[in-house]
């Protein structure tokens, strides 16, 4: 079973304005400095290499249940974490700090023994179904009772 990540306004304001941010940094001195047209043709090659890159990490999320693991997946990166390592399910809205893979500030944190940190953030866009999937697959899993 497959979830993908919710994605809320907060994030997609977010990320826009990092890219914007990164296309200032990367053209702008390019328009004062005089800069031949082989380094607008560089500048913009990386910026398109970096920002597909980026895209493709902030919206390519997805939450996937195997047989004996739950893989969690954000472009290139990926974690599996056993079910037998996931101890507890909490809310959460601290979306910049720790290990995440998510794109909302409506999160849940994973808190297990496999991962950097021994939490993961993530944010599936059913979040009732997705912790009745763990449930099933973690027996002794306990649910923090601020989730609905």
């Amino acid at each position: 079973m497959t979830f993908r990540s919710k994605i809320d306004s907060f994030f997609i304001r977010f990320i826009l304005s990092a890219l914007l941010i990164i296309a200032a940094v990367s053209f702008i001195p390019l328009f004062f400095e005089g800069a031949p047209f082989s380094a607008f043709v560089i500048v913009t090659v990386t910026f398109s290499v970096a920002t597909a890159l980026i895209l493709w990490i902030a919206f390519a999320i997805r939450y996937v249940f195997l047989e004996n693991h739950l893989l969690v997946k954000a472009g290139p990166f990926k974690s599996r974490i056993p079910y037998d390592s996931i101890s507890k399910v909490t809310a959460t809205r601290d979306i910049f700090t720790g290990y995440r893979l998510l794109s909302s500030r409506d999160a849940l944190e994973l808190i297990n023994t496999k991962t950097i940190l021994g939490t993961v953030k993530i944010s599936p866009e059913n979040q009732g179904t997705f912790i009745a999937e763990l449930k099933k697959r973690c027996t002794d899993l306990k649910v923090d009772e601020k989730i609905s």
